[in-house]
């Protein structure tokens, strides 16, 4: 009977263990610290560190698609002028948008336009015109933004042109190794005047207009081939001068100015004379001024030189007798 009580107090402690351990694990199962808690507590995480990620990305994504509109609405076009050869340029203009409007000219000539509408590239052929001449190009797109490009060409032709003073007037003269056909001159904006020439050289005269103005000449021979030619020039009068002899030997300065004489000089045989006429006189009475001198015996060299208000000098030489 011991024995057998031995054998059943075994059994009750082996019993005893494993309702324990039973017991044990059936709290785990719904304890608040158990592995199914925190696999859900895991996976919650993950799935906001997801969610976290893609909205970073489609954030990202946007600015810079963003970004991305603004610098493309932001740009210009693009303006290309490269030499085909020594009388020719090839103009492109390109650009990531339709172009709206493209030009050219020569100097301040009018524009000539590029057919360009709907077109996001263009390109034309121009000749370059023979002496120094500044190019200038315009360009702009749909949305407005513009640029411009200008740059100097100088081109040697068979045509040359010369501008020189004479007197109150200017002397225009063009020369060629072929036939010159005509030239044309106009001062500023104004409407040009045409010279026929048909020969090798030719000349014209024309009148200064008062103050400062652009002088442009152009000069055209039998092969189209032109020169053209700018020029300032500030028209200012320049005073009149007569001399006259009477009967007793004496000489007679007779000048005149609408500026107003300031100054005289004249040489007799060598001998030089002043008369500064704005210390003694004021500027309304000396708009005509008359002067006399007694002539020496013999040959008289005479040279007399009048100056008015903006130092602008005009001059008279010759010989007398008495």
């Amino acid at each position: 009977m011991i024995k057998n009580n031995g054998e059943v107090k075994v059994l009750n402690q082996i019993l005893s263990v494993d309702n324990g351990i039973k017991e044990k694990g059936k709290k785990n199962k719904t304890g608040n610290s158990g592995p199914m808690e925190i696999s859900s507590i895991l996976k919650f995480f993950s799935i906001a560190i997801l969610m976290f990620g893609l909205f970073m990305i489609g954030t990202g994504s946007y600015s810079m698609y963003k970004n991305a509109n603004e610098e493309s609405s932001n740009t210009k076009p693009v303006i290309e002028v490269n030499p085909i050869d020594d009388t020719a340029i090839l103009l492109k203009v390109t650009h990531n948008k339709e172009l709206d409007q493209v030009t050219y000219t020569w100097n301040d000539e009018d524009g000539v336009e590029v057919p360009c509408s709907g077109r996001k590239e263009v390109q034309t052929q121009i000749q370059i015109p023979t002496g120094t001449n500044v190019l200038n190009v315009y360009a702009s797109d749909v949305n407005g933004k513009e640029i411009e490009y200008q740059r100097a060409y100088t081109l040697a032709g068979g045509i040359e042109i010369n501008i020189e003073p004479q007197g109150n007037n200017l002397l225009i003269t063009a020369d060629s190794e072929k036939e010159l056909l005509y030239m044309t001159y106009r001062w500023d904006e104004e409407e040009e005047k045409t010279v026929e020439i048909n020969d090798v050289h030719g000349e014209e005269t024309i009148e200064i207009p008062k103050g400062l103005h652009t002088l442009t000449v152009i000069a055209v021979d039998e092969d189209n081939q032109t020169e053209t030619k700018e020029q300032e020039v500030n028209g200012v009068t320049r005073p009149e001068v007569d001399v006259t002899t009477d009967d007793q030997g004496n000489f007679t300065i007779k000048t005149s100015d609408e500026e107003g004489v300031k100054k005289i000089e004249f040489t007799l045989n060598g001998e030089n004379y002043f008369i500064n006429l704005d210390k003694v006189l004021p500027l309304e009475n000396r708009k005509e001024f008359e002067y006399s001198y007694q002539l020496q015996d013999g040959t008289n060299n005479l040279k007399v030189t009048v100056y008015n208000e903006n130092d602008v000098s005009g001059t008279f030489e010759s010989v007398f007798e008495k």
